[in-house]
């Protein structure tokens, strides 16, 4: 996908909003368990729900590869869905891999050629050689963890050297990567004090935004600080929505309210921003 058609996406669906597929088999209705594959029933009503307010999708792959090799078909059989019934919207392995660039080069063919995906989370650790592997697809996209809402992330992100924090520093030499072009960056939605500088060293690219909702992420003070020309952003949210649900009788409905509710936010927020018109 290229990103002009990402951009498009988000203005015809007045929507910067990603799903996180965090499929947990003890939080979904057990009506679904009776399938023989339930992950995959699962994810497919929640997409064929929530798809006209989402611009992305992103299945966590900790929460399949935890059932063996079951979760790995199942994350093949919605990854050949989404391919096949929603190509026009973004998907996101969030496997934050990061290795030796012979290991990359394979990761990078199993997630974007084998599986489909659009792009997929790395861990910058390794550096450039561990990265530049995936930036060599035309049409996919790497996504550096650069600032993670998690609790830790202060015991390296936030260490300083030459007043400049190593945060900082991964996203200054990333950008001088080949195809760096292709790079997107992860930024915890908690992090607003910080948000304003990242624009600064990277003022056109897409920032992955996770956080939302149950990390303390507030969706109106980040996109006002984070929304670029082209919207730039991907809000994600997971537990919010996923499992938004009371009883199975009401699934659907209160799965699209809750996904409506967040689309109708970022709706206002794009308006407000003079992206969109009223």
């Amino acid at each position: 996908m290229k990103l002009n058609d990402l951009t498009s996406e988000i203005i015809r669906k007045k929507s910067y909003l990603c799903v996180g597929l965090d499929i947990d088999l003890s939080k979904i209705p057990s009506e679904f368990l009776r399938f023989q594959d339930p992950i995959y029933e699962f994810a497919k009503r929640i997409i064929d729900i929530t798809s006209k307010y989402v611009i992305a999708y992103k299945p966590n792959l900790a929460f399949f590869e935890s059932y063996g090799s079951n979760g790995f078909k199942s994350l093949e059989k919605i990854m050949k869905y989404l391919n096949s019934n929603y190509p026009e919207i973004f998907t996101i392995a969030d496997a934050k891999r990061g290795d030796i660039s012979n290991s990359s080069l394979m990761y990078s063919k199993a997630y974007f050629e084998t599986l489909g995906f659009d792009s997929i989370t790395l861990s910058p650790y390794m550096g450039k050689d561990s990265i530049e592997p995936f930036l060599v697809f035309k049409n996919k996209y790497a996504i550096l963890l650069a600032l993670t809402s998690n609790d830790g992330h202060k015991d390296f992100q936030l260490q300083k050297k030459n007043d400049s924090y190593l945060y900082e520093d991964v996203i200054k030499k990333s950008q001088a990567y080949e195809n760096s072009n292709r790079l997107m960056y992860v930024v915890g939605a908690n992090h607003f004090t910080l948000l304003k500088n990242i624009r600064r060293i990277i003022p056109n690219s897409f920032l992955l935004i996770p956080g939302f909702g149950e990390q303390g992420g507030d969706l109106e003070k980040v996109s006002n600080l984070a929304i670029n020309d082209n919207v730039g952003l991907i809000v994600n949210s997971s537990r919010k929505i996923l499992y938004s649900f009371s009883k199975y009788e009401t699934f659907d409905l209160e799965i699209e309210q809750s996904t409506k509710k967040v689309q109708l936010k970022m709706e206002e927020i794009l308006i407000n921003k003079s992206i969109i018109n009223a």
